[in-house]
């Protein structure tokens, strides 16, 4: 029984790593890349998602509470697994070990990130807006610390995707999980350089 509840709750952390969660980050991703049209471009894309109908309800149920479902039973997964790297050494279990260290990294930098911007607005300090992110990555040190959150972001979703095949049975076969490969590397790179240059723009 605690068997197959462990089963269950594995196969949900890894639909909401990428619905919602996944879509949410891409979709994040989007809306920040207009920063390189300029702040106009940006704080009107801002505005769009502000304004959308029921956007708590969204925020809440869409967003936050399967975030920290997937987070904190990733920290879970994270700090009971076995890594096996440092035995074998292949591709495969190099990727299990820095899916769990970008996991745990995450969890610290998305609290950060929404405590900097989504508190921030929802106490009414500041507005979400192009200066905010401008302010935030002045800072040299703020800059590599975004840096490393959207690469380990973007590793930890394009690597998810190759693992929610898998655990799905959708890729079954040797041939099957190498063409995901490929193409978990592909939306790596592509979201990658657009979360980067977001963050280029900014400043």
């Amino acid at each position: 029984m605690l068997k197959d509840r462990e089963f269950y709750l594995r196969r949900l952390h890894s639909l909401l790593g990428i619905i919602p969660v996944g879509l949410f980050l891409t979709q994040h991703f989007v809306v920040n890349h207009y920063a390189t049209r300029g702040p106009d471009a940006f704080n009107a894309a801002a505005h769009v998602m502000e304004g959308l109908p029921f956007r708590l309800f969204l925020e809440w149920f869409v967003i936050f509470l399967p975030l920290m479902f997937h987070a904190f039973y990733g920290l879970y997964i994270g700090f009971t697994a076995k890594n096996n790297a440092n035995r074998y050494g292949t591709f495969r279990n190099w990727m299990f070990v820095f899916q769990r260290i970008t996991g745990v990294f995450l969890v610290v930098f998305i609290a950060w990130h929404i405590f900097e911007t989504r508190f921030q607005a929802a106490i009414g300090a500041k507005e979400v807006d192009f200066n905010m992110m401008a302010d935030i990555l002045a800072n040299p040190f703020m800059f590599a610390f975004y840096v490393a959150g959207v690469v380990a972001a973007t590793f930890h979703f394009a690597n998810g995707i190759w693992s929610f095949l898998v655990s799905w049975g959708i890729t079954q076969s040797p041939r099957s999980q190498q063409i995901s490969t490929y193409v978990s590397i592909i939306i790596f790179l592509a979201l990658t350089v657009i979360g980067v240059q977001s963050l280029f723009a900014f400043v």
